[in-house]
């Protein structure tokens, strides 16, 4: 009886954690995204605002009309002067209310706590706008010119290109691409790979084999998106009649779910996604196959 209990036990856990970690694993990786963007982003934004606030506000906005919360009375600044030994005496009235005006917004702000998603919103804005000015032709030739300015830095010099290269091949206009799904010998004759034929390679390359070369990643398990390229002839490439959701899912799963024994596509919409984001066509590569 304790055996049974153990062992359903131990398969119901299973089963349950399979389910759950997932999304567990998803939800965390959001939040700590989140409290990345939130502190090294939002925070010193919120920051720059609140000074912003302070010394323009009363510029554009007589005394009278300033809210009660911002206003300063000479009735509190006797106070300051008296009670706070910080304050000197010979500290102006001007500083001394604008001490108190920082403290007063702070505390507004502390008392609405929606106040913080100030500095998310105006990020998200100057990402938009961003991307409205430097993604026309002038703004493109523009930016051109700071990052030639960029890459002359040492240091800079060293990483930038490495990391344009890889946010354009996520997300620029040059995505890479998965055109077909195929199966190659490799690492040796006799072992056959799935790939993803992703076009044709180097010209210099089909001079030196004296073929047509193609190109194709290898995906490794279970990440199907870390991997290696290759290159060899096509006559070497056989294509295989599935999509390329289907070998992502018999990457991933280290060849547990095989085509025949996958469920619809409909089944995993968050994988479907990935698929018909790497079905797309490129619009660069020549024709292949």
């Amino acid at each position: 009886m304790a055996d049974s209990f153990t062992s359903d036990f131990k398969r119901f856990f299973s089963r349950g954690l399979a389910i759950l970690l997932p999304t567990a694993v998803t939800l965390w990786l959001l939040w700590q995204a989140f409290g990345f963007v939130y502190n090294t982003v939002a925070q010193p934004i919120n920051k720059a605002t609140r000074i912003t606030v302070i010394w323009v506000v009363p510029k554009v906005m007589d005394e009278e009309k300033l809210p009660e919360w911002f206003q300063v009375t000479p009735a509190e600044i006797a106070e300051a002067r008296a009670n706070r030994p910080e304050i000197r005496e010979n500290v102006s009235d001007a500083s001394v209310r604008l001490t108190l005006r920082r403290e007063y917004l702070q505390k507004f702000w502390r008392e609405h706590p929606y106040l913080n998603l100030t500095g998310l919103f105006i990020a998200i804005m100057l990402i938009y706008l961003a991307g409205v000015l430097l993604g026309n032709i002038v703004g493109k030739s523009l930016y051109s010119k700071v990052e030639r300015l960029i890459t002359r830095i040492p240091g800079f010099k060293q990483v930038y290109p490495h990391v344009k290269q890889v946010v354009d091949m996520v997300m620029g206009d040059k995505k890479m691409a998965f055109s077909k799904v195929v199966v190659v010998e490799y690492p040796h004759d006799g072992i056959w790979t799935v790939g993803f034929l992703t076009g044709n390679s180097i010209r210099q390359i089909d001079d030196v084999a004296g073929d047509r070369v193609v190109s194709v990643f290898i995906p490794t398990s279970p990440t199907p998106f870390t991997g290696f390229t290759i290159n060899l002839p096509q006559s070497k490439v056989k294509e295989l009649s599935m999509t390329v959701e289907e070998a992502l899912r018999f990457v991933i799963t280290a060849g547990v779910l095989a085509p025949g024994d996958m469920p619809s596509d409909e089944s995993d919409p968050a994988l479907a996604e990935i698929a018909r984001q790497a079905e797309k066509p490129n619009p660069k590569d020549r024709d292949t196959m």
